[in-house]
């Protein structure tokens, strides 16, 4: 055999090994048949058949309004860091210090930030994981946070709560977000698998709002989202939605590529069953509950009864 021709089919054997142990989103065909995709995660993985996988679909009109689920602590948000991304194959990982906490909104005890990453579409498409009344959202960020005293998502995934995982919605707007093109920028300098940047000077608090404006969010006990989709995850998904401009959307689904060399398009697992879980949402805000009291006032005044004010 010719020794070039030798090198071509050991190179060909070797991607194909790869492709063969690695998962992937529906959307990267290069693998053909030896890729898994989201609908055959499970047979590598059997946690991603289990009977508490996320994402879902939230239905409003069948959640279940939890009075415990109280507002949230957020600690060293403000602070400003000089943070690490990380292009990990199948998305991007923006790595956060310990010194980012939470607490409070019924969790069980103190959090520590792990990571946060984004989940998008492409070509228009969106790309949330988490849809809403079947609407599927522009884009969704989660911010990834370990139950102290665990040291590990390895060692908490142990733990049915282990992790907290905070989920916001996107929703696209005519103004820019004002502290995205720093994102945008980092991801474009981690382009292929295991590359690598700093964002110098960054704030948390800048990307999500103040606490005072996340009282209100659903939450239901679930997985993570990709292999091996451990189901140990105290979901949060917040109603109020972050901005995002169609040139910001458009140009973060143009800068990562998948460890396939593939543009890192379509990065969401499709809505896995419910499986008879219930999903909360937190006490509705007071300016809602004010309204709801005036019109039960201006119910007595019509039809004379003091029953709904009561």
């Amino acid at each position: 055999m010719d020794f070039s021709v030798y090198l071509l089919t050991l190179t060909l054997l070797s991607l194909l090994s790869q492709c063969t142990a690695q998962w992937c989103y529906q959307n990267q065909y290069s693998c053909d048949d030896t890729c898994r995709d989201p609908t055959r995660w499970a047979a590598q993985f059997p946690s991603c058949g289990g009977l508490r996988q996320s994402p879902i679909n939230i239905v409003t009109h069948k959640v279940h309004v939890n009075s415990a689920l109280q507002p949230f602590d957020f600690i060293g948000h403000t602070n400003t860091n000089n943070i690490t991304v990380q292009n990990k194959g199948h998305s991007a990982h923006f790595l956060l210090p310990q010194s980012v906490r939470l607490s409070g909104g019924a969790l069980p005890g103190l959090y520590k930030a792990d990571q946060f990453h984004f989940h998008w579409g492409g070509n228009g498409r969106p790309g949330s994981e988490h849809t809403i009344d079947g609407e599927r959202f522009p884009m969704e960020l989660h911010i990834v946070h370990i139950k102290e005293p665990y040291g590990s998502l390895a060692e908490a995934e142990h733990d049915m709560a282990g992790i907290a995982l905070l989920a916001f919605l996107f929703e696209e707007t005519t103004d820019d977000h004002p502290h995205l093109d720093a994102v945008i920028a980092a991801l474009g300098r981690v382009q292929n698998n295991g590359s690598s940047t700093v964002i110098p000077n960054f704030r948390l608090s800048e990307i999500i709002p103040a606490a005072k404006e996340l009282h209100n969010y659903y939450r239901y006990v679930g997985s993570m989202t990709t292999p091996g989709c451990e189901q140990a995850v105290a979901w949060t998904v917040f109603h109020k939605t972050l901005s995002i401009s169609s040139r910001q959307l458009d140009a973060i689904t143009r800068q990562c590529r998948f460890w396939t060399g593939q543009p890192m398009t379509d990065i969401f697992r499709p809505t896995q069953p419910l499986d008879g879980r219930v999903v909360y949402r937190s006490k509705a805000s007071t300016a809602l509950t004010s309204v709801i009291h005036l019109l039960a006032c201006v119910f007595s005044v019509v039809f004379g009864t003091t029953d709904l004010i009561n």
